[in-house]
């Protein structure tokens, strides 16, 4: 999960970032100095169903993304806003990019936050398990549906998102070919199918990989984004 740093220590990384992409020279337009930037979150991943080389590279694969959109970040901040077009821009490069790995650092993030659980227990009093009974039928019908979405992804993530425009629980595939969650969603499981999250683990065998990570869900964790979706949702009537 991505978190926003303090404003002192936010500037420092700008100015680094600013001075490594060379974007502080004269030529340069002016900035808008409206870059954000972003840390991933710490997870520990006590798992025992994923190898220690895994989990190190979804801790690297972490950093790496949040290192990419501090850059990109800092780019928009100072791109030729004055000669755009449809044919080419760096502008329109750079927001496909933006877009891309928002969705990756937040997507992940979520991921390891609401795996590694070997306790995981939902009881059916809780806020979780009653919404995705009212609007799947039954929690197996939800479970059945996140693992084809799981298993139908080229390489992305499945994902239970609550859908503020037709106000209900949805399942969603992002992947390359559907890039990011409709407008409107709030996320509040995520689950990476990114070949380089099992193979090393479960070489080709998704689907035991896909049953092992849901076996530990942590739905003490989601419960809280549950919680949260709750009031965004009773905000908006």
């Amino acid at each position: 999960m991505l978190e926003n740093l303090d404003q002192e220590l936010m500037d420092a990384v700008k100015k680094s970032i600013r001075k490594d992409l060379r974007i502080d020279e004269p030529e340069t337009t002016v900035p808008l100095d409206e870059a954000y930037v972003v840390t991933p979150a710490k997870q520990s991943l006590s798992t025992e169903l994923l190898s220690q080389k895994t989990k190190t590279m979804l801790k690297d694969r972490a950093d790496a993304s949040a290192e990419a959109l501090n850059r990109v970040s800092a780019e928009l901040d100072s791109v030729d806003r004055d000669n755009v077009n449809p044919a080419y821009s760096k502008l329109s490069d750079l927001k496909s990019d933006e877009l891309r790995l928002i969705n990756e650092n937040f997507l992940l993030g979520m991921h390891m936050a609401n795996i590694s659980d070997p306790n995981s227990v939902i009881t059916m009093d809780s806020l979780a398990f009653l919404r995705i009974e009212r609007d799947f039928g039954t929690f197996d019908a939800w479970q059945k549906d996140f693992i084809a979405c799981a298993l139908a992804a080229k390489s992305g993530y499945a994902v239970t998102a609550y859908n503020t425009n037709l106000k209900r629980y949805m399942n969603f595939i992002v992947d390359s070919d559907n890039r990011c969650l409709p407008l409107g969603t709030d996320p509040v499981i995520s689950l990476c199918v990114c070949g380089d999250a099992y193979i090393r683990d479960y070489l080709g065998d998704r689907k035991t990989y896909v049953f092992a990570m849901m076996k530990e869900f942590g739905w003490d964790t989601i419960e809280e984004r549950f919680k949260k979706t709750e009031k965004i949702a009773k905000a908006l009537k």
